[in-house]
């Protein structure tokens, strides 16, 4: 097996005093996720944006990593202290880029619960030098796809930034139909990383499929960790939707033209396996999904050596990501 340039697409970050303005809401409105942040040494790791991350890219393998702040981001935090917070959080991730540039490049943070600042703080970010976006399916009340978002979608893209959808607690009102009846750490497990998160993730971006987004910006490139975040596995029915919803093309054509997909650290091969049967092995990229997935080098390597051939292990290992994110000039 030919020797691989490794970019690594999701690999979060956190700030201080976006922690401390998070933790500071008020019990009802507080993400709860919070608690993942500080098991073990996950704190420190996300910290971290100098010679330790470096370290720990280099003991995998990994040659580029592209930072995101871990979530929630800054979305459940009121508008002004979004905007300020945003603001901050993508000059604090230039500077860590400007410290590593053959190392980092970063997904810029954007104040979505202040929507008329969205588009503005992206162009910002883009000046910067962020090579995407993150964001998340809900800003309150309000979803991803809610007309407010208008400008954001088409900014993004104008200037080819892509956004990649991160998974995010599921509303008190879901969680209390679905989630709850259980000790407490069981009823987030079960919202978060073990079902909830990922069901929230796929739903918003099929949302953003039947609301014609991609119909009206054709070249918007949008990204889901997690092998599609299950919306991969229920194509056949998804499909069913275009009709009633009027959209020019199939579900599956959308997923295959507009969405690149990410492994998010989860090295299994019959998800490899599965993704190339609906999608194609240009839509797909790796992550790792610092530092809460942690797989070692050999880990990788064995994973790598799933592809049919070395130019299908080159695309999903960094051609597609550098291609994608403008990265050329790093593979």
């Amino acid at each position: 097996m030919a020797t691989v340039t490794l970019i690594a697409i999701e690999e979060h970050w956190i700030m201080p005093d976006l922690t401390s303005a998070l933790s500071a809401m008020p019990q009802h409105v507080r993400d709860e996720s919070l608690a993942f942040n500080e098991m073990g040494d996950h704190q420190q790791r996300l910290e971290d944006l100098g010679a330790g991350r470096i370290a720990a890219m280099d003991a995998q393998g990994i040659d580029v990593s592209i930072l995101a702040l871990t979530p929630p981001g800054t979305q459940p935090l009121p508008p002004r202290d979004a905007v300020a917070l945003s603001r901050t959080a993508n000059d604090v991730a230039a500077a860590a880029v400007s410290s590593y540039p053959s190392r980092l490049r970063a997904l810029s943070t954007l104040p979505m619960s202040s929507p008329r600042d969205v588009a503005g703080e992206l162009e910002r970010a883009a000046g910067l030098g962020h090579v995407g976006t993150m964001v998340y399916g809900r800003s309150g009340e309000v979803f991803l796809d809610d007309p407010v978002y208008n400008d954001f979608f088409a900014v993004a893209a104008e200037l080819g930034q892509p956004v990649f959808i991160h998974p995010q607690l599921p509303s008190a009102a879901v969680r209390d139909a679905s989630y709850r009846g259980f000790d407490p750490m069981t009823e987030l497990g079960l919202a978060t990383f073990g079902w909830g998160w990922h069901l929230d993730a796929a739903t918003a971006a099929l949302r953003l499929i039947l609301r014609g987004t991609f119909d009206r910006h054709p070249d918007l490139q949008v990204v889901l960790g997690h092998w599609g975040e299950m919306l991969l596995f229920w194509l056949d029915r998804a499909n069913s939707l275009s009709r009633i919803a009027g959209l020019q093309r199939s579900v599956s054509d959308y997923i295959r033209s507009n969405f690149f997909i990410t492994t998010s650290g989860m090295l299994n091969p019959a998800l490899l396996h599965h993704a190339l049967s609906v999608t194609s092995v240009d839509r797909l990229i790796f992550s790792t999904d610092y530092p809460f997935q942690q797989p070692a080098r050999e880990e990788i390597n064995s994973f790598l050596g799933h592809f049919s051939s070395d130019a299908e292990r080159q695309k999903f290992s960094s051609v597609n990501a550098a291609s994608l994110y403008g990265l050329d000039n790093l593979v």
